[in-house]
């Protein structure tokens, strides 16, 4: 597969198979995106990649824990009071996520439920938590997604399947207990890693993109 496959091929998966990807691979795969660019070599991501008791462990404190609120939690998924396009957008993608489970918008109880396994990292074997010391900028920030966009496109390459997930920012004070995470590093990304359930109907979901007209220019070409 080479990188336009991969491109192709990557989505969010939100089902997974038992199977545990073994520690080479993960470690080749963490270690592998570290390739990625970032301003001034800073290669500002420290990661932290957990399966078996430690996951478990992670993930029983999550379950039991309240998320912060949504005023003290930095670095939120989305800005305030969103506008269009991206309303309209992220509106569509999860009607069109909940409609693969047949959830109506009015099931409010199993719509949270289902929110829910974010926390479980949708019962992936592996779950991967992204830090950044909090003293980082704008543009460190920017270098995280150039290193997490790296790691997803390699695992689809290596037959694995993804769910970057902001998720975990809202749960940050007790991600960062359970993990002893060393003072000044926050959590950035969570990211559940596997291989896909090809028959968990959740993973249907194709999420469209916008045309290109609506967000690219081309100028001065013939």
């Amino acid at each position: 597969m080479n990188v336009s496959q991969a491109m192709q091929e990557r989505r969010s998966v939100r089902a997974f198979l038992p199977r545990v990807p073994s520690a080479q691979d993960v470690e080749s795969l963490i270690s592998d995106a570290a390739k990625a660019a970032s301003g001034g070599n800073l290669q500002p991501w420290r990661v932290v990649a957990l399966s078996g008791t430690p996951l478990k462990q992670l993930t029983d404190a999550v379950t039991a824990a309240a998320p912060m609120e949504d005023s003290v939690v930095p670095h939120m998924a989305y800005p305030p009071s969103l506008w269009d396009p991206y309303r309209a957008r992220r509106f569509k993608n999860g009607e069109d996520l909940y409609k693969t489970i047949d959830i109506p918008r009015e099931n409010k109880a199993a719509r949270l439920e289902q929110m829910g396994k974010n926390g479980l990292f949708f019962g992936a074997p592996v779950g991967v938590i992204m830090l950044v010391d909090e003293r980082m900028g704008y543009a460190q920030w920017v270098d995280l997604g150039i290193y997490l966009q790296s790691f997803m496109l390699l695992a689809t390459e290596r037959g694995m399947a993804t769910c970057a997930q902001g998720y975990w920012r809202r749960f940050r004070d007790t991600v960062e207990r359970v993990l002893e995470v060393p003072e000044a590093y926050r959590v950035a990304y969570g990211i559940a890693l596997g291989y896909e359930d090809t028959a968990a109907p959740i993973n249907d979901l194709r999420a469209d993109r916008a045309e290109f007209g609506e967000w690219a220019q081309m100028r001065g070409f013939a």
